[in-house]
C-alpha cells in the first residue's frame, strides 16, 4: 500500500479541489414562446430555436376540430 512521504497542506489540498465545484446550468429564453429552457434543449412545448419541432397531442386534436 502506498504511504505518503509528508502531509499535504491545506492550500495544496484546496487547490486540487478547486475544479470539483458544480457550475450553474446556462438557461435560454425561446424567441417565440418566451419560455426558459436549458441550452441546446427544446422547451416543454416542443419549440427549439423559435421553431416547433414536436407537435403535442393536445395541439393536434385542436387542429383537427
Amino acid at each position: 500500500m502506498a504511504v505518503q512521504k509528508s502531509k499535504k497542506s491545506r492550500a495544496r489540498r484546496n487547490m486540487r479541489r478547486s475544479h470539483d465545484s458544480l457550475s450553474v446550468q446556462s438557461l435560454s429564453t425561446d424567441k417565440v414562446t418566451g419560455e426558459t429552457h436549458l441550452r441546446h434543449n427544446m422547451t416543454p412545448d416542443g419549440y427549439y430555436k423559435g421553431r416547433q419541432i414536436i407537435v403535442q397531442k393536445q395541439d393536434a386534436e385542436e387542429e383537427e376540430e
